[in-house]
C-alpha cells in the first residue's frame, strides 16, 4: 500500500473524552520534526527466540536531528516495563534492542524525545508469531442458546418503523432517510442514516456498525450509488442528526463510560440493548420492499469491527462481513498477564470487576466467542501500534474464525486507519454481492 495515502484518525475510542486525532505510530511537537520507531524486521514480526532490533529516528525534513536525549522502555503490550533505559539520539538515530519472547505476542518498544525542551512520544511494536496467538476467553455451554433466546424475545417488539427523507442529502440517485425503529423493548428505538438508490430494483444490504463515542452520522451515498442500500446507525437511542454540541454534552455527562453500565449483569449491561439492535438492524433492513434479502453485509471499526463480528455469529443472513481493529476481545487476557481488548473491563483500570460474577459475565460479551461461530467470509485490518484495540486481543478473535477470512496488516497504524482500509472493506463487500456472493 503506499504509505503517501490519507490517513482516518479514528475519534472515537479515547477513554472518558471527546478524542482528537492521536498517531500512534509517531507524534510531532513540530510539523517538520518526527520521531519514529521501527521494528527491523521487513514484516514486522519475528519467530519465537528471535531478538527483536528497533530502529529509533528523529528526523527533520529528511535529515536526522541531532543532539537530542531520549528515555526508553520496554515490554508486552499494555503490561508493565521489563526494561527501561536511556538512548544516545546524539546522531539523530539509534539501533535498540528489544529482546525476545518465548510465547506467541507482541514486544512494544515507546521511546520519549527531548527536543528543544519539548517531549515527543513514538511507539513500535514487534509481533512474535501472532498467527499462533491462542484466546483465553472460556465459552459458555450456553453461549449461543442465550443469545437466540435474547434476540426471540427481541422480535415480539413490533418494529414500528419511521422514516424521514431528507431532500438536502438526497440526490438523483440516492434516497437519504433518517429512520429508527423499535428495538428489544417498546419506546427503545435505533436511530440511523439510510441511503436507497433511486432506480427500481432490489439492493443488497449494507449494515455499518458504529465505532465508541456518542457523535452524529452521515449517510454513506457513495456506497449507495454503487448498487446497495446502506444503513448507518447509532446505538444510543437518539436521533442521528441533531446538533453536534447535543452529543458532545451526551458523551461527557449521561452517556459518559457508557461501556461500564450495567457491568455485571448480563440483561442491565449497555451491550445487551446494542447487540439487539444489531440484530433489529437486519430486521429493518430485511422489511423493506427493495432488499435483495439473498446479499447482506456488516461492517465497523473499533467498536463497530466488534459488533461486525457479533452480527455475523448471530445473524445467519448476513453473507459477509468487513471488520477493521476490533473491540471487547479476550476480556480475560489481563487476568493471566496479557492485553485484553478494549475497553480492558478486566484490568487493573476496573478492579473491582475482578469478581466471578462478572468475569462470567463478560464470557457472554467477548468477540472471541463470537468470533467461534463466524461462518462467512470476512476481511480484516488493522495494525500493531494499536494502543486501544492492542493486536494480541485481535488476534485471539482472527485466530478463531474458521471461515475463510483476509486480513491486511497495515503494522504502522495506531488506532486510526488509512483510506485505502475503508475502501477495501466496501470494496470486499460490494464487488462480492456483484459476483453474486
Amino acid at each position: 500500500m503506499s504509505r503517501t495515502l490519507r490517513y482516518t484518525a479514528y475519534v472515537g475510542l479515547i477513554l472518558g473524552v471527546v478524542a482528537l486525532p492521536v498517531l500512534y505510530a509517531h507524534q510531532r511537537a513540530e510539523a517538520d520534526i518526527e520521531v519514529t520507531v521501527t521494528p527491523e524486521a521487513a514484516d514486522w514480526t519475528y519467530a519465537l527466540g528471535e531478538t527483536a532490533q528497533f530502529q529509533v529516528s528523529v528526523m527533520r525534513e529528511g535529515t536526522p536531528v541531532e543532539g537530542v536525549t531520549a528515555r526508553y522502555e520496554v515490554g508486552p503490550e499494555l503490561m508493565p516495563p521489563t526494561r527501561e533505559g536511556t538512548l544516545d539520539l546524539s546522531t539523530g538515530t539509534a539501533l535498540v534492542e528489544g529482546g525476545t519472547m518465548d510465547t506467541p505476542g507482541f514486544l512494544r518498544l515507546r521511546v520519549v524525545v527531548d527536543v528543544a525542551g519539548e517531549e515527543l512520544e513514538a511507539v513500535g511494536t514487534a509481533g512474535f508469531s501472532p498467527e499462533a496467538i491462542q484466546p483465553v476467553a472460556v465459552l459458555p455451554d450456553d453461549f449461543m442458546a442465550y443469545w437466540e433466546n435474547a434476540i426471540a424475545e427481541a422480535r415480539e417488539v413490533p418494529l414500528e418503523p419511521e422514516m424521514t427523507r431528507l431532500p438536502d442529502l438526497s440526490t438523483d440517485a440516492v434516497d437519504v432517510f433518517h429512520i429508527s425503529f423499535q428495538n428489544q423493548r417498546r419506546r427503545s428505538r435505533i436511530f440511523g442514516m439510510l441511503s436507497v438508490p433511486t432506480a427500481p430494483g432490489t439492493y443488497p444490504l449494507v449494515l455499518q456498525v458504529p465505532g465508541a463515542g456518542v457523535r452524529p452520522y452521515s449517510p454513506n451515498v457513495g456506497a449507495a450509488e454503487r448498487g446497495v442500500i446502506h444503513l448507518a446507525m447509532g446505538i444510543h437511542g437518539v436521533p442521528v442528526n441533531m446538533e453536534p454540541s447535543v452529543y458532545q454534552h451526551l458523551y461527557g455527562g449521561a452517556l459518559a463510560n457508557y461501556w461500564t453500565f450495567g457491568i455485571g449483569d448480563r440483561e442491565a449491561f449497555y451491550y445487551y440493548r446494542v447487540i439487539l439492535g444489531v440484530i433489529r438492524a437486519g430486521d429493518f433492513l430485511h422489511s423493506l420492499p427493495q432488499a435483495d434479502t439473498t446479499r447482506y453485509g456488516v461492517y465497523g471499526s473499533s467498536q463497530g469491527g466488534m459488533l461486525a463480528l457479533v452480527a455475523a455469529a448471530l445473524d445467519d443472513r448476513i453473507t459477509r462481513l468487513g471488520a477493521i481493529h476490533p473491540a471487547f476481545s479476550d476480556h480475560e487476557g489481563f487476568l493471566h498477564g496479557r492485553a485484553g481488548g478494549w475497553p480492558r473491563l478486566l484490568s487493573d483500570w476496573f478492579p473491582d470487576n475482578r469478581n466471578d460474577q462478572t468475569i462470567e459475565m463478560l464470557r457472554y460479551y467477548d468477540v472471541v466467542n463470537f468470533a467461534r461461530y463466524v461462518d462467512v467470509p470476512g476481511f480484516y485490518s488493522w495494525g500493531f501500534n494499536d494502543e486501544v484495540c492492542p493486536p494480541t486481543s485481535m488476534y485471539a478473535a482472527y485466530n478463531s474464525i474458521n471461515a475463510p477470512k483476509d486480513l491486511w496488516v497495515v503494522p504502522e497504524t495506531g488506532h486510526w486507519t488509512y483510506d485505502e482500509q475503508w475502501q477495501r472493506i466496501l470494496d470486499f463487500l460490494i464487488d462480492g454481492f456483484a459476483n453474486g456472493q
